[in-house]
């Protein structure tokens, strides 16, 4: 795959590790939602971008769409429970975050769905991850960015406030929880600034999608 990664101070450096999870900081977005958000949590989060760009199974799909089946505009892998991730330090990253979330979310994460976003015309539409147990209760989506920062933008499903945004890339941790999933709608919309490649890589429990 063809990609041009412009690499950040912190991303490129040589040792690659997390930093402490209790240097998230969190915002209450109202109606039991909240977003905990730890820029560069990841270190060395461009060698860990090479890795996955080239060691996972991307894959194109289509999904229908009113009356017509489209392209996905990103391409795509899922890991399932107690499958091998593709890299170390994403089994770190998710018992880390388990074992920090673990009062408040009462379960470990389990799955990792991955998204590769080749440049500005690959996004996701506004929605909630509500497939599942998101749609009744209180749960938490855990996103990891490796490669150029994205803005990832939240808005409430009933409208009345403005998209809260953040970029993330190179190593940012953002953690949707609370009500987030059913209250809440997140998007990565296109772009035509020239972006370098992004992955995220998104941490849930069990059940939730």
């Amino acid at each position: 795959m063809d990609y041009q990664l412009q690499g950040s101070l912190f991303g490129s450096a040589e040792e690659i590790g997390l930093g402490p999870l209790a240097a998230v900081r969190r915002t209450v977005l109202g109606e039991g939602a909240w977003i905990d958000l730890r820029p560069g949590w990841l270190h060395g989060a461009d060698a860990v971008f090479e890795r996955l760009l080239q060691e996972v199974p991307w894959r194109a799909e289509r999904r229908e769409m009113y009356d017509r089946v489209v392209d996905v505009p990103r391409l795509l892998a899922h890991y399932r429970e107690g499958a091998e991730l593709p890299d170390l330090v994403l089994d770190r990253a998710r018992d880390a975050l388990s074992a920090h979330y673990a009062e408040e979310l009462g379960e470990p994460f389990a799955t990792a769905g991955l998204c590769y976003y080749r440049d500005g015309r690959d996004s996701v539409a506004w929605h909630g991850d509500r497939h599942g147990r998101g749609n009744q209760r209180d749960t938490m989506v855990a996103i990891l960015s490796v490669g150029a920062p994205r803005p990832l933008l939240l808005r409430p499903r009933t409208g009345g406030h403005p998209p809260v945004r953040h970029p993330l890339g190179h190593g940012d941790l953002l953690v949707m929880g609370g009500s987030c999933q059913r209250t809440w709608d997140h998007a990565v919309p296109k772009t035509t600034r020239p972006t370098g490649p992004r992955i995220s890589i998104q941490f849930r429990p069990r059940g939730v999608s």
